[in-house]
């Protein structure tokens, strides 16, 4: 039987998707009806999107091959050279700390780094990082064994990671043997993990029960839930029959899927990340499966997290969702400093964003993906060399941006992940043309399907602003429908986008949030778009109707303070420009001086609240 990539290659559609996700049969299946380009199909202008992700892919570069075999050699009783990696990442007796602690998951990012040294490579073709991914691959090798899973704090958690590396290391960067290696590691972690997937909340309940609420309770947390998204694309890939049957058995239906089906809000309490994430998983087996229920869980659980939001887009405080009018939002903004596990928790937005959108062509989810790139991890701090990596957005009331404690946590594994795949959420397709999904300077090169070759190219000054300009060269006229997202509150501010042609205003009609400008275009065409920027005030909760936040366009202005002031809405809407500055700033005049106010990304090391009250 041959699997889907062996299908399109047999029609010679494969190469036009080279680099594409399980998109690469969006065309071919009625269930997805936009296909994603592939990373090496877009480029990023200058700007903090791709300096991000050259940080991120040289700090991956530069870490040391044995340092990161170390964990893998150790469990395998096999010699294990070199220095320790540090930080989470090492196997050793645990040093429990809050946050995690020295060896809490050794060996927890590996597959998230060959994940995206591998997506590096798709969008830069650079050799050296393809030799990286080959080398710690063939290290990798006699190292696996089921030794590495044996009283270990979370096996599904590790096998889910290195599945998600080693397919696509096989996908984007071309590696021969992933498919061998992905089934040894099958094969050495299947004995030590459940038969099904678990409610990680129901075995905390069961281990409490058991030996009572003051033992540690790690060994509870591990995330199997997770693991049906990367074996579905596995099979979708054609790593074999054997990666479907295992996705369907670790969907988390009975506490999960099923009641967030018939729209049960049973978030209350489960971990943010983890089951947010796991609704790719949902997303997949409908893809994969034409399961209807679990698009329903995908589209029903996504309402419910937007409704806990706060307004930068993040969710989940000490990393857990709330139960709706609890007042949980509002208290965490003076008891905690957790508010957003950013890289992890942007990562698992993106693609539920995305694949929802693919699915339903629907530009509310671009709007929402829109709100976390630019007010969460695009201002994350930079990942460092020796392991800090910023965890936390922080939306206390005196809030501040800081790194975890312990050196290689999670959001290492996902920020060089989440820096690679910026490019493949801006542009997308149908039959009938494109679709621009973010507005963020870039390049998009594709070929028609008369053969025409096509570029188009963003730049303009939003979200500072809102001018978006475009240009179009083609090898021929061709006709096809450019659509543009036009934001929610762009549309609700009265006054609509503003779009021209050539200089020429147009308006088409907006459809599910997309502007469609149908046409034969011709070499430098030329598209510019006016967004208005509305300033308006978001509350926290619909408890607490006086504590808001500033927004404006798809930006939170944050207030520079060390505590919440007390400001009337008038005045906060007043919020001008400061002429001059050297980065973008606003400022409002109150009754004790002016209160100057910045994004997310122009933060480094002063004092800010995300909400103020308003009297």
């Amino acid at each position: 039987m041959l699997s889907r990539r062996s299908f399109l290659k047999t029609t010679g559609l494969a190469a036009a998707a080279l680099y594409s996700d399980s998109s690469l049969f969006a065309n071919q299946d009625s269930r997805v009806r936009l296909t994603q380009f592939g990373y090496g199909d877009v480029t990023l202008a200058p700007g903090l999107a791709q300096t991000q992700f050259e940080q991120t892919q040289a700090v991956l570069l530069g870490l040391n091959d044995d340092s990161l075999l170390k964990p893998w050699r150790l469990r395998a009783g096999l010699p294990a050279p070199g220095p320790d990696l540090g930080g989470w990442y090492d196997e050793l007796p645990l040093d429990k700390a809050e946050g995690g602690g020295h060896g809490f998951c050794p060996a927890g990012t590996f597959g998230q780094w060959i994940s995206a040294l591998s997506r590096g490579y798709a969008v830069t073709g650079d050799t050296h990082t393809r030799a990286k991914v080959q080398t710690l691959l063939d290290l990798y090798s006699p190292a696996i064994s089921a030794k590495f899973y044996t009283n270990f704090r979370f096996p599904g958690y590790d096998y889910d990671k290195v599945v998600c590396g080693l397919i696509d290391a096989h996908e984007f960067a071309g590696i021969s043997n992933a498919w061998s290696l992905l089934d040894r590691t099958t094969d050495a972690a299947m004995p030590h993990l459940p038969p099904t997937a678990i409610d990680r909340d129901e075995v905390q309940r069961r281990w409490r029960a058991s030996v009572g609420d003051n033992t540690s309770d790690d060994y509870t947390w591990d995330e199997y839930y997770t693991m049906p998204e990367n074996l579905y694309l596995a099979w979708e890939r054609g790593a074999g029959e054997r990666y479907r049957d295992l996705a369907g058995r670790y969907l988390l239906d009975k506490t999960w899927f099923d009641p967030l089906a018939e729209g049960q809000n049973v978030l209350d309490k489960h971990h943010a990340y983890s089951f947010c994430n796991s609704l790719n998983s949902a997303m997949q087996a409908y893809i994969a499966d034409s399961s209807e229920k679990h698009l329903r869980a995908a589209k029903n659980a996504f309402d419910m997290i937007v409704a806990q939001s706060f307004a930068t887009g993040g969710w989940g405080p000490n990393e857990s969702f709330v139960a709706p009018g609890s007042g949980k939002m509002y208290e965490s903004l003076t008891g905690t400093h957790h508010s957003f596990e950013t890289p992890c928790g942007s990562y698992a937005h993106f693609k539920i964003t995305r694949y929802l959108l693919r699915v339903t062509a629907d530009g509310r989810y671009g709007d929402s993906m829109e709100r976390v790139l630019y007010n969460t991890v695009l201002g994350a701090k930079h990942l460092e060399p020796d392991g800090h990596a910023f965890y936390y957005s922080d939306y206390n009331f005196s809030g501040s941006k800081f790194y975890h404690p312990d050196r290689w946590p999670c959001c290492s594994g996902t920020l060089p992940q989440v820096a690679a795949d910026y490019r493949i959420l801006i542009y997308f397709r149908d039959p009938a043309g494109i679709y621009v999904n973010l507005y963020l300077p870039s390049t998009l090169r594709w070929t028609a399907a008369d053969g025409a070759q096509m570029s188009l190219t963003q730049s303009g000054d939003y979200p500072i602003g809102g001018r978006i300009g475009m240009v179009l060269r083609v090898s021929r006229p061709s006709e096809f429908a450019l659509r543009l997202r036009i934001p929610a509150w762009a549309a609700a501010s009265g006054s609509g986008a503003m779009i021209r042609v050539n200089g020429a205003p147009v308006s088409p009609a907006v459809t599910s949030g997309f502007a469609a400008i149908q046409r034969r275009w011709k070499d430098g065409d030329r598209v510019e778009v006016e967004l208005p920027m509305p300033l308006r005030l978001e509350p926290i909760d619909p408890e607490h109707p006086d504590t808001v936040a500033l927004v404006r366009g798809p930006l939170v202005l944050f207030a520079i303070s060390d505590q919440a002031p007390k400001i009337t809405r008038q005045q906060l809407l007043a919020a001008s420009p400061v002429s001059g500055s050297f980065q973008p700033a606003w400022q409002v005049q109150t009754s004790s001086g002016p209160l100057r106010l910045l994004p997310f990304t122009a933060i480094t090391d002063e004092s800010y609240t995300t909400y103020m009250t308003v009297i």
